[in-house]
């Protein structure tokens, strides 16, 4: 039997790649650069924490994440019309994913003997890189670079994640909660428009 990790590490596949794909579409991609938007959406972050963890990265060991972004593809191809048309449809994906992958980063690098802070950043990287990536592929600015709260709730829920284990709770209660506190704080940030500060530089002047 998949572990509670494993399942959200799929379900968060599926999702992100959707979110992927989905952007590609609205791009008028082919089906192939579709599904290569929607792979790396899906793999991005994940390749880059285990490559600073020193692990093999999970896509080439098990084609589970191969067939994740293939039955995404499918879905997207079937319920296009659905899913393109609707502006919160990438939003919800997406979110859904930055928030699945987020405790799976965490769990992989605590569980490897990493302190809470790397902890933190891990899942952040695997959160957010992957939509970096993405973004990327597709000539759009990074929402990691725009005002919006994005990896900063990674951050977030892996701070909450880690409190949540040092007080005893059973690792997929803290995996919910952690993962619920990402979720959260993005769906938050975006309703009430809540953003960090710009840092304002000097305002170039014409002598």
């Amino acid at each position: 039997m998949p572990s509670f990790v494993t399942i959200l590490d799929f379900v968060g596949t599926f999702a992100f790649a959707i979110s992927g794909i989905r952007l590609a579409s609205a791009k008028r991609f082919d089906w192939f650069g579709a599904y290569v938007v929607g792979l790396v959406t899906a793999i991005g972050g994940g390749t880059i924490r285990d490559l600073l963890l020193d692990v093999t990265p999970a896509w080439m060991i098990d084609p589970m994440y191969l067939i994740c972004t293939a039955l995404a593809m499918g879905f997207v191809i079937l319920f296009g019309r659905y899913v393109i048309r609707l502006n919160n449809t990438f939003f919800i994906f997406d979110t859904i994913g930055l928030a699945l992958f987020t405790v799976v980063g965490f769990s992989k690098a605590y569980s490897l003997g990493y302190p809470f802070w790397i902890a933190i950043m891990m899942g952040s990287i695997t959160g957010a890189a992957g939509g970096v990536l993405r973004d990327i592929f597709i000539n759009e600015i990074p929402l990691i670079f725009r005002k919006e709260i994005y990896a900063m709730a990674c951050v977030i829920g892996g701070l909450v994640y880690w409190i949540c284990l040092i007080e005893g709770l059973e690792s997929y209660v803290s995996q919910i909660i952690g993962g619920t506190t990402v979720f959260l704080a993005r769906v938050l940030a975006v309703k009430f428009r809540i953003t960090l500060p710009i840092l304002k530089g000097e305002e170039s002047s014409d002598s």
